[in-house]
């Protein structure tokens, strides 16, 4: 959007000097000898002939005194800009996600996809990933490149890491991570389906860390309780299930997640795994800031430019004038 303005006004009151200049110029042209006033026009251009050169000085002089007033060209632009929010997800890859409760995929394939689906849906986020079981690696940091993200939440599998649930381990190292982080709001989403009982970080005190530093936690608790086929050893043609009992600690996941501000959701099966992630997603909605700016220039010289243009038609006007009246 833009505007024009005058940072001297007064000199625009000389334009009101023009119809008195005007009024001179016409009273002198009368009181000339028809001698002087050479031979007339052809009929249909005499009024032009006779009027343009007054015409073309006044808008001249018209022009030269706006340049005078300053004009002054104002840009106001308005942009939005999301502030964006880091996201840290903490994967577990323990052997209790290949259950098939989630039939026909495991509980490691359906997360895998949720979690690829809501990174989709966060093109202004900067997300990273942690992939725990009986120990917890950070597998990329927080970054803008959701392509590289993708690929590695597409290769975790069970067995990369020592078996096992070290939930507290996991939240720490997510919390961590977003410890540098000073823009924006900072989340951790960390899905499990189970309880910890590995490394030597009590989830609670985790949770303590996050909530000091800000951080908002999501938990949610992968699979149904109960009886489910659980792998239970590998063979050259693949895992060997049996039915086991397993169990999701909903009470500390609960715990954990309200001690930051955050909320607790179980997902028994892969709707309400996708639920639950467009749920996460309305809720961490990012901050828009608002940026207003206005740019000033001048645009005198356009004016003038004008002002020369209308004189020199004016000198040309006036040089074919006194050459017709002339005459050859």
């Amino acid at each position: 959007m833009s505007d024009l303005g005058l940072s001297a006004w007064p000199f625009l009151l000389l334009i009101l000097l023009l119809p008195a200049g005007s009024w001179l110029s016409r009273r002198r042209r009368r009181r000339l000898p028809a001698a002087t006033l050479g031979l007339s026009p052809p009929p249909m251009a005499s009024r032009f002939w006779a009027a343009s050169p007054l015409l073309l000085r006044s808008v001249a002089l018209g022009l030269v005194a706006v340049a005078l007033a300053g004009p002054i060209r104002s840009v106001r632009t308005v942009e939005e800009r999301s502030e964006g929010t880091t996201i840290l997800i903490a994967f577990d890859v323990s052997s209790s996600m290949l259950a098939e409760d989630f039939r026909p995929e495991n509980r490691l394939a359906v997360a895998r996809e949720e979690v690829r689906r809501f990174v989709e849906g966060r093109v202004e986020d900067r997300i990273g990933l942690v992939a725990f079981a009986g120990e917890a690696l950070t597998v990329v940091p927080g970054t803008l490149d959701h392509e590289l993200l993708l690929q590695a939440v597409e290769s975790l599998d069970v067995g990369q890491l020592e078996d096992g649930t070290a939930i507290g381990t996991a939240l720490a190292t997510a919390v961590n991570r977003l410890r540098a982080v000073e823009e924006g709001a900072r989340v951790v989403v960390l899905l499990t389906d189970g309880d910890n009982n590995r490394g030597t970080i009590d989830p609670l005190d985790a949770a303590a860390a996050a909530e000091v530093l800000g951080v908002r936690v999501y938990t949610i608790g992968v699979g149904r309780d109960g009886v489910a086929p659980v792998p239970i050893g590998r063979t050259r043609f693949g895992y060997q299930y049996a039915n086991m009992p397993v169990q999701v600690n909903d009470e500390l996941l609960d715990a954990v997640a309200k001690r930051t501000g955050g909320l607790y959701f179980r997902a028994t099966d892969p709707e309400a795994l996708a639920r639950i992630y467009d749920r996460i997603d309305a809720l961490e909605t990012a901050p828009i800031r608002e940026e207003r700016s206005v740019e000033r220039a001048s645009v005198r010289h356009e004016f003038i430019i004008f002002a020369l243009v209308a004189l020199l038609l004016e000198l040309i006007g006036s040089a074919l004038r006194g050459r017709r009246s002339l005459g050859p």
